[in-house]
């Protein structure tokens, strides 16, 4: 029996897989289907995702029989809504202290790729050298938190303060989506670009700051926000 989705809210994490989609290849005319499958979300839900994207006024369905296909007509504004919608502080921190200065190529050796993605100062740095900082912040994509958790510490010597501490590791809100289109930067695991600008653009300290700062760099590179 096929669900009856009603899409409140085109941001919430599993809805945000379609939007990602779109903004990785904005020139593309997509079809439903294109937003289903491993990865994605299901038939009836990317439906409701487009009619309500569509009610925003961020595509355009065009209606040709078996050759009707949906574009994105209004990038600005999908993102503007986005960065008013978003709330990081959804997301749990966990707040440890390093002393080693050279703790991010520990955690590079200690991870698998999969397990973790930088944000914050601490990902867009290693594009733009944007912001200097000792804070790290890093989401974690782990299945039995507290159990590996525990075993990372240790691998890492992280030590927990009574209060503050330079090492965050984030438990996503975004369980589905965070990880979506990450990158390879001089060997560390990063979010997207797209997840950067919307993670930054309300951080403080200088997260606006760096925020538009990397999105003109990909401006200038003739990249996407994505």
């Amino acid at each position: 029996m096929q669900k009856n989705y009603r899409m409140k809210n085109v941001f919430a994490d599993k809805a945000s897989l379609v939007l990602r989609k779109m903004l990785k290849d904005p020139e593309r005319r997509r079809v439903v289907r294109d937003f289903t499958g491993p990865g994605g979300v299901s038939l009836g839900m990317s439906q409701e995702i487009l009619k309500a994207m569509e009610k925003k006024g961020y595509i355009e369905r065009v209606k040709k029989g078996p050759n009707s296909y949906t574009i994105l007509t209004n990038k600005e504004k999908l993102i503007s809504d986005w960065l008013k919608e978003y709330r990081f502080d959804l997301n749990i921190i966990d707040t440890y202290y390093s002393a080693n200065k050279n703790i991010l190529n520990k955690f590079k050796k200690v991870l698998k790729e999969n397990q973790y993605a930088l944000t914050f100062h601490t990902g867009a740095n290693l594009l733009t050298s944007f912001v200097r900082t000792e804070e790290i912040f890093i989401y974690m994509n782990l299945k039995e938190w507290e159990k590996e958790i525990i075993d990372i510490r240790q691998k890492l010597d992280l030590k927990e303060l009574v209060r503050g501490g330079n090492i965050h590791l984030i438990r996503p809100f975004y369980k589905n989506s965070v990880f979506f289109n990450t990158q390879k930067i001089k060997g560390f695991t990063v979010v997207s670009n797209l997840q950067l600008y919307l993670d930054l653009y309300n951080f403080q300290p200088r997260g606006r700051e760096q925020a538009e700062y990397l999105r003109n760099l990909l401006e200038e590179k003739g990249r996407n926000l994505e």
